[in-house]
């Protein structure tokens, strides 16, 4: 029985709501040109693009994939927050990529590209990423629903209008504000969804205790409850695909790189990376910790039981009347920064350079800003359905990181290349994209099709994202030596 009092917790987190909506509409007085819409006008500081980023990237499916890696896995869990925690670190002071993408004053990644490989090369690129990105962020909206139907004990059956209202709410201020209300809602919300993970936190550690924690680990998991390469589940192949995929991450997810394309300039950007970097820690040893807590609780899951809900089922009887609606608040924080910066980032792309091609001269910004609206509008709509129609094989992670491949792969490469070596060429770019995006996507179709479920099982995620990374590269390189060279051009 959850603890959750539809008066006392039901009006913090409706005055939340109520502060929420009131800040992202009311900026949109300010969005007078797309470039307002799209990248607030760039005028983006670092402590603003601090708490935006963070805020952005953990949502309540943030904490539900990570507390059930948890769950299953113990403390090794942790090991992709450390792994993105360090790519983002280094690639923040080193500047790798993200100083010259920046530098450029593109809006998007696939503009960038142009201007290296031609319009055909953005145009699929365009295309890749709105696929991928919207794989990925297709099931966020029904997972965040399971959530707070299990934390707040309200009927399953009640689902659908809670991703309904869910969506209503991010959809309003992101459609008329764009941007500029994305980062003004998401340093509200990232205020809001700290408080309540530390206050949550701290709580399990004084009634739970760090002894009780690591001895349920330890009886559940083992050794390999601590270290991810004696873990079953896990291993080197695990471990290869977390460097890899955080890291093209970092260089190359849309709604991390919307933050770099705000800033103020190359060297802001920069910033952002290296001092958000310990929250990407954060940001998945809280809810793994929430996760081992569940286990020390609720026992391990029994056969059929969904290992995913364990969190939420243990914070709906264990948090006391009042921070049951702070923590809702919180969650409902990071879930409506995460769904709006990720609609309008998907978006961006689809009006930026997939439909560049179809506009004829440079549209007027009133019209402009009206199909951007529109667009977000469309991709609530998908996500409101893919939710309720898709179910996941196996771990939320896995999938998500998998899904992703369909262009976390080939982007990266096409980035790293695009800077750094001369002899890359619009074969190498569409060898790359094919590559990359047709092993995630010939896998997740695998697993889907029962004459081929079993060797997707046996072949695992991890080698097929590796795979997704190892035949991007080759495309790139297979296409770039073989293309003909012009004259005037220069080796590397």
């Amino acid at each position: 029985m959850s603890h959750f009092h539809p008066w006392i917790d039901g009006s913090i987190v409706g005055l939340y709501l109520l502060g929420t909506m009131i800040a992202g509409v009311w900026v949109r007085r300010y969005v007078s040109k797309v470039e307002h819409f799209l990248v607030a006008g760039r005028e983006m500081n670092l402590y603003l693009g601090i708490a935006s980023l963070a805020a952005t990237e953990f949502g309540i499916i943030t904490c539900m994939y990570a507390a059930e890696s948890g769950y299953t896995k113990g403390f090794a869990g942790a090991v992709p927050g450390i792994c993105q925690a360090l790519a983002m670190l280094v690639i923040g002071l080193t500047g790798f990529c993200v100083k010259p993408l920046r530098a450029s004053g593109v809006m998007t990644l696939p503009e960038l590209f142009e201007k290296r490989f031609g319009k055909r090369v953005r145009w699929l690129v365009g295309v890749v990423i709105v696929l991928g990105g919207l794989l990925n962020m297709g099931v966020f909206l029904k997972i965040g629903g399971d959530f707070l139907c299990a934390a707040c004990g309200w009927n399953p059956d009640s689902l659908v209008f809670v991703m309904g209202g869910l969506l209503l709410l991010v959809s309003i201020y992101t459609i008329l504000g764009g941007m500029l209300s994305v980062l003004v809602t998401d340093f509200l919300q990232f205020v809001i969804m700290s408080a309540g993970l530390l206050i949550v936190t701290l709580l399990i550690l004084h009634h739970i205790g760090w002894e009780r924690l690591e001895e349920a680990v330890r009886v559940n998991h083992g050794e390999g409850g601590f270290n991810p390469l004696v873990n079953p589940t896990m291993g080197w192949s695990y471990l290869v695909f977390q460097i890899l995929g955080n890291t093209a991450a970092t260089l190359t997810w849309q709604t991390t790189i919307s933050r770099l394309l705000s800033a103020k300039d190359a060297a802001t950007g920069q910033k952002v990376y290296s001092r958000t970097s310990f929250f990407f820690v954060c940001r998945w040893l809280i809810p793994v910790l929430w996760g081992v807590s569940a286990l020390a609780v609720l026992g391990p899951a029994k056969e059929g039981e969904a290992t995913l809900m364990a969190m939420p089922q243990f914070l709906a009887t264990f948090l006391p009347i009042g921070l049951m609606g702070l923590m809702v608040a919180a969650m409902l924080a990071a879930d409506m920064s995460t769904n709006s910066s990720y609609m309008l980032g998907w978006g961006s792309v689809i009006y930026n350079d997939i439909l560049a091609p179809f506009r004829k001269g440079k549209w007027p910004e009133a019209r402009a800003i009206r199909w951007n609206r529109f667009i977000v509008a469309l991709i609530g709509i998908y996500l409101f359905v893919f939710g309720l129609l898709y179910e996941i094989q196996g771990d939320v992670w896995s999938y998500l990181l998998l899904s992703g491949s369909v262009y976390l792969s080939s982007m990266s490469v096409l980035l790293i290349a695009c800077c750094y070596w001369k002899r890359a060429n619009s074969w190498g770019a569409f060898g790359a994209i094919l590559g990359g995006a047709l092993v995630p996507i010939l896998f997740l179709s695998f697993e889907k099709m029962a004459s081929t479920a079993a060797w997707a099982a046996d072949f695992g995620k991890d080698n097929a994202g590796i795979a997704a990374f190892a035949a991007a590269a080759i495309g790139m390189i297979a296409g770039s030596l073989i293309k003909p060279r012009h004259p005037d051009q220069t080796t590397s």
